[in-house]
């Protein structure tokens, strides 16, 4: 299990509850977030409820309208779909380089990652799976060599997982992701079979697509 986290600012302790209260599912889509309201709950000033607000509005978990305040996002299924489709594409030329390029360091950061998801899993810990599952594809990414692709990657998996976060069912056993698809990943990376690196990520991610829509639609 995760250790209790040491927060170093008012902010950084909004941004992680709040952040907590949607991982958990105790704020919905679309929900308004006043800030008089949650500093209240938290006990703290409206100035840190504000950055944390920021914060997660920069991550695709708020959006904040001028003059009306903050919501927590609730995107359509058409905007799942488009975003995924951006995704798809970045992180098949993302592991396209890097199976040409990746190195023992980054295949070690990967095998940790693994072994962290793995653990998520078996702990029904949605934030700590995607963590991992983050560094996994990040790690990917780095090892591209390319740092311009680096930055739309994370962008891009920084707004996809704000989907998950409303709508996988996570903690229902038979929809509970296993580590497969990574698995299969890692062992076609060391192999530095480009191919099948591709053809492996553009599976993975759209199976995660299917699974997205499908919940969002019920």
């Amino acid at each position: 299990m995760r250790e209790p986290r040491l927060y170093t600012t008012s902010a950084d302790y909004a941004y992680q509850e709040m952040r907590r209260r949607i991982i958990t599912k105790q704020l919905k889509p679309g929900q308004r977030l006043p800030e008089v309201n949650l500093a209240v709950q938290m006990g703290v000033s409206r100035t840190p409820v504000r950055e944390a607000l920021r914060r997660l509005a920069s991550e695709g978990l708020v959006v904040i309208i001028p003059n009306s305040g903050a919501r927590l996002a609730a995107p359509t299924v058409r905007e799942v779909e488009d975003t995924f489709l951006v995704r798809g594409e970045l992180e098949c030329l993302s592991i396209r380089l890097a199976a040409q390029r990746i190195s023992d360091r980054h295949i070690r950061r990967l095998e940790e990652a693994m072994v962290e998801e793995i653990q998520s899993i078996e702990d029904r810990d949605l934030e700590s799976y995607l963590e991992s599952n983050e560094i996994f594809h990040k790690t990917i990414a780095d090892a591209s060599g390319n740092k311009v692709l680096v930055e739309y990657v994370e962008n891009i998996i920084g707004r996809t997982h704000a989907y998950v976060v409303f709508y996988d069912p996570f903690q229902q056993e038979e929809t509970t992701p296993n580590a497969e698809p990574h698995k299969e990943v890692l062992v076609a990376l060391r192999s530095k079979d480009e191919e099948r690196c591709v053809r492996l990520m553009k599976r993975h991610l759209q199976e995660t697509i299917a699974k997205l829509s499908e919940a969002m639609e019920e």
